[in-house]
């Protein structure tokens, strides 16, 4: 007596193939994020010698992130995760930022733990800690939560309430 349904197994090897699908997309989008960040913030500090923030790296900094953040909500909004139930679109972008200077939060965090309570100072001891181990965690964090509660294939609770 066959059935419809499929077996435990296929939705098992169904959700593996969609999170490894998520997953290689959202590299992806970080990897092109990094790119507009590091190239914007270089871009305004250097082009020409001095670029027309040259004297203003925080400045440059936030410009950078911020187009970067909007890069990574784009590319995350309309290609990893498009399959997802979006709440609107001001809410979601809301979300996304809240859950990046959360990520940034744990990278500062790893930064902070490393060189103040470890005193590993050096250069390198640095980089392994924020760009290395917080760069890591953070990531893991954004997905997770960018999966949970950004894109999210629930709808949002109120729009389950009947008025």
């Amino acid at each position: 007596m066959p059935t419809d349904q499929p077996s435990p197994i296929a939705r098992l090897r169904g959700a593996v193939d969609v999170l490894v699908r998520e997953m290689l997309k959202f590299g992806v989008v970080g990897a092109v994020a990094l790119v507009v960040d590091v190239g914007t913030f270089n871009a305004l500090r250097f082009v020409g010698g001095h670029g027309p923030l040259y004297d203003k790296p925080l400045t440059a900094k936030v410009i950078s992130v911020t187009l970067a953040t909007l890069t990574a909500w784009a590319g995350n909004r309309y290609w990893t995760f498009r399959h997802r139930r979006r709440t609107a679109v001001h809410h979601e972008l809301a979300l996304f930022v809240v859950f990046n200077v959360v990520g940034m939060g744990i990278a500062l965090g790893c930064l902070g733990f490393s060189h103040y309570v470890l005193d590993l100072t050096s250069p390198l001891a640095d980089n392994i800690s924020a760009n290395g181990v917080g760069l890591v965690l953070g990531t893991l964090f954004r997905f997770w939560a960018y999966r949970r509660f950004v894109f999210s294939e629930n709808p949002p609770l109120e729009s389950t309430i009947q008025v």
